[in-house]
């Protein structure tokens, strides 16, 4: 009995000391606030990094609010921060300024450009699409909408090292929604009207926002490809230029932002198609744009993490792959390694 206590004594001091340990090390070490709090190179590490910062209650927060949190994180990078800063204090000025601040120029972003704005904003307008489908007015209409929304997401966040001029922008904007608008249409006259099963009109919006968005994002980021893109090594210095790294990057995007309407916008057709036919429904019509929009923000709140998440944000192109098809890019990059490059490059593919 005697040496059970003193086993449950030995266990409960070491214990005790492992938390003390643990205390201090946290007391000692210092965030780095530059980096995400969760492993980058798995799945779920960039799910919840994501998860983070695209919080759609986020969008809420006041200027002065966004402005105290940018000014504590510059601060404590450069070890100023006020004494007696809290842990929670740090991870909230580093939500809050991630969500709100361009990450290259540091300056605050329109609201309704942010991530965390991507689920309310989003909602709306695709809730909306898929209510009103039946009319090519209606069909043209928020098509219009909402390129005209995405060409918003796009610009704030755009590369700020590759600006774009006013005419690349409106020549942008002026493709997305064309494309947009040119592949409802032909979609809902040619494939709709020829299809037995009704659901098929339902799917016009989809169809139109991924063409579109193949179209709008490129242009938006025209100027990474004509000029190229900073590539890295392992450590973070810049070695070179790659135009095929931002042709990387940009399909990536793209797939990512489908991929992020996708269940939304081709799941709730089939859901609604079953549900309207009911009796309680047909009492109610009145409400089926609020019950569509709902389940649309339900859907994009997990769905925009998760989109973000498929691709790691700091991509990785293979050398073989520059000496192969930039010869010219490859010798600078040789020049500036001393002839001794690194078999992977590194760039920030965007969001």
């Amino acid at each position: 009995m005697q040496n059970i206590k003193k086993r449950s004594l030995c266990i409960l001091r070491v214990s005790f000391f492992m938390k003390l340990i643990h205390t201090t090390v946290m007391a000692t070490e210092r965030l780095d606030i530059t980096q995400p709090l969760w492993d980058q190179s798995t799945f779920v590490g960039r799910f919840k990094h994501f998860a983070f910062i695209s919080n759609p209650l986020l969008s809420l927060a006041s200027e002065t609010e966004l402005h105290a949190a940018k000014d504590l994180y510059l601060k404590y990078k450069i070890g100023q921060e006020p004494a007696g800063t809290k842990y929670e204090q740090l991870v909230r000025a580093k939500q809050l300024y991630e969500s709100a601040f361009h990450p290259d120029s540091g300056e605050l972003q329109n609201v309704f450009g942010r991530m965390s704005f991507q689920m309310p904003g989003g909602c709306l307008i695709t809730g909306a699409m898929l209510q009103w489908y039946r009319t090519p007015v209606a069909v043209v209409f928020w098509q219009w909408v909402n390129q005209s929304f995405n060409a918003l997401v796009n610009y704030t966040n755009r590369n700020a090292n590759s600006p774009l001029t006013t005419t690349q922008m409106g020549v942008a904007y002026v493709s997305a929604t064309s494309a947009a608008m040119a592949t409802a249409l032909i979609f809902k006259f040619s494939v709709q009207k020829r299809a037995k099963n009704p659901i098929l009109a339902r799917f016009v919006p989809f169809v139109a926002v991924a063409a579109a968005n193949w179209v709008n994002i490129p242009l938006m980021r025209q100027n990474e490809i004509l000029l190229g893109l900073d590539v890295t090594d392992e450590n973070g210095k810049v070695i070179g230029k790659s135009q095929i790294a931002p042709a990387k990057g940009i399909s990536q995007v793209v797939t990512s932002r489908i991929v992020m309407c996708a269940p939304g916008m081709l799941l709730l057709p089939v859901i609604m198609e079953r549900l309207e036919p009911k009796a309680w429904m047909q009492r109610i019509r009145w409400a089926h744009i609020g019950i569509q929009t709902a389940i649309v923000g339900m859907f994009l709140t997990f769905m925009v993490p998760t989109a973000c998440a498929i691709f790691p944000q700091r991509c990785k192109l293979s050398i073989d792959t520059i000496k192969r098809f930039e010869k010219d890019n490859y010798e600078q990059i040789l020049k500036n390694t001393d002839g001794k490059p690194p078999a992977y490059v590194y760039f920030n593919k965007g969001l």
